[in-house]
């Protein structure tokens, strides 16, 4: 009978996918710098023009087509030699799964997806193909992006949670910890967990975490050194 495996819980935001060369939507220069947020990330925005809404998140899908695994996605996939490892990233694209990590939770959707106007069940593996007005589902109704608008719930937050409640390790990568209701489940992990946050901007670190304050693909790979090696 096999040991029973520790649990490392991996928390990524854009900060990974940066270093992959895929721009972010809150930095300085980032998309919401270059576009009205109600525009392409709201049911209104969708409602009121799709085709520009079809357009932005194509060009982000060939973004991601066109990126690469880092260092630190590669770091992380590496912990499942040793570990039960969960990643939950608030990411859309796909560079943890290509880096090899089998677990990896969306809670904002996932680009490489499309889903039904009508029934959000209605989820369709797209690749890195476009959506354009006219491709529909199978109820008839237009496909559009399976990312999570701002009012609307965001995705796995259940599954998510009740990971972090048995964790024994928690990785922090790449987030500012602004974004709720997600940010909110590093509050969750156990007292007794290994926690750490790799992050160049976390103003509040929370309770109980080290704080590392570098770029995800130079310490990533550190961190999972040190936990592999143990």
């Amino acid at each position: 009978m096999s040991p029973i495996r520790e649990k490392v819980v991996v928390f990524t935001g854009a900060g990974v996918s940066a270093e992959s060369g895929i721009q972010t939507f809150r930095d300085a220069n980032g998309l919401w710098h270059n576009h009205n947020v109600q525009d392409i990330c709201s049911l209104d925005g969708w409602h009121r023009n799709p085709e520009m809404v079809l357009n932005f998140y194509n060009q982000r899908r060939a973004d991601v087509k066109n990126a690469a695994p880092n260092k630190a996605h590669e770091a992380i996939a590496s912990l499942q030699e040793k570990y039960e490892v969960v990643v939950v990233t608030q990411n859309i694209d796909d560079l943890h799964e290509r880096a090899g990590s089998e677990t990896v939770l969306h809670v904002h959707g996932e680009v490489t997806k499309a889903r039904s106007s009508e029934d959000e069940t209605l989820i369709y593996d797209i690749s890195y193909e476009p959506i354009e007005l006219g491709h529909t589902c199978s109820l008839g109704s237009q496909l559009r992006p399976h990312i999570v608008w701002f009012g609307e719930a965001v995705n796995h937050i259940q599954e998510a949670y009740d990971h972090f409640l048995d964790a024994d390790k928690v990785l922090v990568v790449g987030t500012s910890l602004q974004v709720y209701p997600v940010a909110g489940l590093v509050h969750e992990a156990p007292l007794h967990a290994e926690k750490v946050i790799v992050s160049l901007d976390v103003e509040n670190v929370p309770s109980g975490y080290e704080y590392i304050q570098q770029k995800a693909a130079s310490s990533v790979p550190e961190i999972a050194a040190r936990w592999l090696a143990r």
